[in-house]
C-alpha cells in the first residue's frame, strides 16, 4: 500500500521550551520525524531527554514553541487527545495494571472506534502470548517492558516514542526488539524517536541521531558523523583538560 504523502514531517517539534520554577530543563529544542523514520535522542543524564519526550506525548505543558503532528498543532492538546491522534509511547518504568492480565491491559488500551487491533499478532510479536492470561504484576521486568510496548502499539500509533526500552536487556533480547522495532518503521510506516543510552543499540536501529546537553540540542545526524564531532565528544568524554 503506498503511503499518504505529507507536506509536512510526521513530527515537528519547533523550539519547546520547558521550565521548571527557574530551572529551564529545555531552551528551544527543535526536531522532526518523517514516517517509517528512527530517531535516535541521545545524551549525557539530564540533558533534557525524558522532558522533551514528556512534553511531545503530552504529559507536561510547553512553555514555549510548538509541537505539530501531520502537519497539525497538538501544542495545547492533553495526552489522550495527542495518544487519540496517533502519538504513544514506552515509559522508562513500565506503569501496568498489575491487577489485570496481559491481554486485559492490552484491550483497555484498544481505541473504541470500531477499527480492528490484532492484539494476538501484537502478543506474538512481543513473545507474550504465553503470558497472556497471567497478571501483569506477576511478569519479569523485561516482560512488563515488552508489554508496555504492546500496550503502545494497541493503540496504533503513527508516532512511538521510546525511552530507555533497552535497558536492562541481554544481548538476545536486545536483537530481538531492535528487529520488531526496525519492523515497525519498515512495514508499517511507523514514525520511532527512541530515548536510550546503548550505543550499539542506536546505531543498529536509528537513521539518524539527536544529541542533547544541558537542555538543548547540540547535534543532528548520524551517530557515526556525531562520534567525530568535538562539541559532542566533549560532553561524553569531557574535554582534552579535564581528560588530562
Amino acid at each position: 500500500m503506498d503511503k499518504p504523502f505529507l507536506t509536512e514531517p510526521l513530527l515537528d517539534v519547533r523550539d519547546i521550551a520547558k521550565n521548571f520554577g527557574g530551572f529551564q530543563a529545555l531552551g528551544g529544542v527543535s526536531l522532526t520525524v518523517e514516517p517509517g523514520e528512527i530517531v535516535g535522542l541521545i545524551g549525557p543524564n539530564g540533558s533534557g531527554k525524558t522532558t522533551l519526550i514528556n512534553v511531545i506525548s503530552g504529559l507536561l505543558t510547553a512553555d514555549g514553541g510548538a509541537v505539530r503532528l501531520g502537519g497539525h498543532d497538538v501544542t495545547n492538546l492533553p495526552a489522550y487527545r495527542r495518544a487519540a491522534l496517533g502519538i504513544n509511547r514506552t515509559f522508562q518504568v513500565p506503569k501496568p495494571f498489575h491487577t489485570l492480565t496481559v491481554r486485559e491491559n492490552l484491550e483497555v488500551a484498544v481505541p473504541r472506534d470500531n477499527q480492528i487491533v490484532d492484539l494476538d499478532a501484537i502478543l506474538h510479536m512481543l513473545e507474550l502470548e504465553n503470558v497472556a492470561g497471567r497478571l501483569a504484576g506477576e511478569l519479569t521486568s523485561v516482560q512488563q517492558k515488552m508489554l508496555d510496548l504492546a500496550r503502545a502499539l494497541a493503540t496504533r500509533p503513527r508516532l512511538l516514542l521510546v525511552d530507555e526500552l533497552a535497558c536492562g536487556l541481554n544481548p538476545a533480547e536486545l536483537e530481538g526488539v531492535a528487529a520488531r522495532l526496525m519492523a515497525l518503521a519498515e512495514r508499517d510506516g511507523l514514525g520511532l524517536v527512541v530515548v536510550e543510552h546503548l550505543m550499539p543499540f542506536i546505531d543498529k536501529i536509528t537513521h539518524r541521531v539527536v544529541v542533547m546537553n544541558a537542555g538543548r540540542a547540540i547535534f543532528r545526524g548520524t551517530l557515526r558523523d556525531a562520534a567525530h564531532d568535538a562539541q559532542v565528544v566533549e560532553v561524553f568524554l569531557g574535554s582534552p583538560e579535564q581528560a588530562a
